[in-house]
């Protein structure tokens, strides 16, 4: 069988400050570069992301592969108009002029808006189905984050999504997907069914590690061993998408009508039994400082982990927002925080050398409510910004993150990890990379919400949740909504949406 595989994956904030334009899709970063042809393999090959696992499975399913195209840019704003209209239609074009194929795979995130379309991978989809006709099988990998639409599961075949937050099981999803196809190839196109809940969930409160989602994945194992003809996904979904359709869905595929309606009924059920569980609570920058300081000093051989939720590049933040850093350096707390994007604030460090004291007028810039930190500082270690990663998200990938510079904050032991280009902090190697080993620290503060939890939750004797002011709303009731659909709760006990604005009780 000859399977065209390609893949163009973003999750769209659609109140972050940046939007992600076709540059930031053909560079190197946290991920590969945009690759096309017959580099894509190598290109994406030992990383944690769904193409690969699709690729190292389809040797064994005697898949022969004819690569299209691939690409990914950091979470941010809108995916503007050219660079959409540039990578989609080269897709489409690319698979359309492929030759004879017996299928058509994509790796997708399932978030992205764009400028023009509130449905990115819909209209991608339906592009693709257009170029190649109503019966090649057009199935697609999905992150657990994807607000699934209509459209996208009218124009696909199926849809797969991963099943774990910290997103560790990526390319093994892409693996299940191969699989999958490979009997979709053999028994025909299954019947699909979809539902959607009736409330938003928060992404801190998606975390797979712990109930209620651990139950919700298990109750679908459970599912998909009763009768192994199923495949099912349960998208959490991405609130922070002013769009009609965002929230959390279950797809299923089955062998008729009535068992994908069936499964589908029944994790939903799962799923509204504990969606009271959906929900929990955060601390403002100067207690989440306060109480990490008092739980280092009763844990004096494991780090406390603070996650600065609000500004997560992985949610669309920018990485240079000042609100836990100011009450760091307030409390003099014996804390590093990383990454905090700056790339004039790295330039500086170089220039002045190891050893050197320097002052800053650090971060703050990206978000409206922030204004920059100015600081007297020393800087204690230089990097390149190149490095691999090994944790369990970001495990294998070629970080290009460019000047780096880790920085003493003046009559403080507050320290500073900063970086050029933006990534979260979820992986211990950007800390190694300057000298720092996470283990030995009291404090590490993340700018991350969940996916530091894989390579940071093992050394950790406790972790808090912070809300320091910046664009990664954590709250769905505290954004300022006007496209989603109405009756929507915004989050599981939330205020119902009306319309026009989120309606208070």
């Amino acid at each position: 069988m000859r399977i065209a595989i390609g893949g163009f994956m973003h999750e769209t904030n659609t109140f972050a400050p940046s939007k992600a334009t076709y540059e930031m899709f053909d560079r190197a970063d946290s991920w590969p570069a945009l690759v096309e042809g017959d580099g894509m393999a190598e290109a994406t090959a030992g990383v944690n992301i769904a193409i690969a696992g699709f690729v190292e499975a389809a040797d064994d399913l005697d898949f022969e592969l004819a690569p299209l195209l691939w690409c990914n840019a950091g979470p941010s704003a809108h995916v503007t108009d050219d660079a959409f209209e540039r990578i989609s239609n080269r897709i489409a074009a690319l698979a359309r002029d492929a030759g004879p194929i017996d299928a058509v795979y994509l790796d997708l995130h399932g978030a992205m808006v764009t400028e023009n379309f509130e449905d990115g991978e819909g209209e991608l989809l339906a592009r693709v189905r257009a170029a190649i006709g109503p019966d090649i099988p057009l199935i697609a990998s999905l992150d657990l984050h994807a607000n699934v639409t209509e459209a996208m599961v009218r124009h696909a075949d199926a849809l797969v999504g991963f099943r774990t937050y910290p997103h560790v099981d990526m390319a093994e999803t892409g693996a299940r997907t191969a699989h999958l196809l490979k009997r979709i190839l053999a028994e025909g196109k299954p019947a699909k069914a979809m539902r959607r809940t009736d409330f938003l969930v928060s992404i801190n409160w998606q975390c797979t590690l712990v109930d209620p989602a651990k139950a919700v994945y298990g109750e679908l194992a459970a599912l998909e061993s009763a009768d192994p003809s199923l495949s099912l996904s349960f998208l959490q979904g991405f609130p922070p998408a002013d769009i009609a359709e965002c929230g959390p869905s279950v797809i299923a595929y089955g062998r008729d009508q009535a068992a994908a309606d069936n499964a589908a009924d029944a994790l939903m059920a799962a799923i509204k039994s504990r969606q009271d569980q959906f929900d929990g609570d955060y601390l403002d920058p100067e207690a989440a400082t306060a109480s990490a300081m008092q739980l280092a000093a009763a844990n004096p051989g494991k780090p406390i982990v603070i996650a600065d939720t609000q500004d997560n590049p992985g949610g669309g933040g920018d990485g240079d927002t000042t609100g836990m850093l100011r009450a760091l350096v307030a409390a003099k707390a014996d804390a590093v925080l990383g990454l905090m994007i700056d790339a004039d604030a790295a330039a500086a460090a170089h220039k002045a050398g190891i050893g050197s004291a320097i002052e800053l007028s650090l971060g703050g810039r990206s978000w409206h409510e922030d204004t920059p930190f100015p600081i007297r500082a020393t800087v204690e270690q230089l990097g390149d910004g190149q490095f691999t990663c090994t944790g369990g998200f970001y495990k294998g990938s070629n970080m290009q993150l460019g000047e780096m510079a880790l920085i003493r904050i003046a009559d403080t032991p507050t320290r500073v990890v900063i970086a050029s280009k933006k990534v979260q902090a979820a992986d211990q190697e950007m800390f190694r990379h300057l000298g720092v080993e996470p283990a030995d620290e009291r404090i590490l503060v993340l700018k991350s919400s969940v996916h530091f939890r894989a390579d940071f939750e093992p050394i950790a004797a406790d972790v808090l949740v912070a809300r320091a002011p910046g664009p990664v709303i954590a709250d769905p009731a505290d954004l300022p909504y006007t496209r989603l659909r109405p009756g929507v709760r915004l989050g599981p006990k939330g205020p119902v949406y009306g319309g026009g604005g989120p309606s208070r009780p």
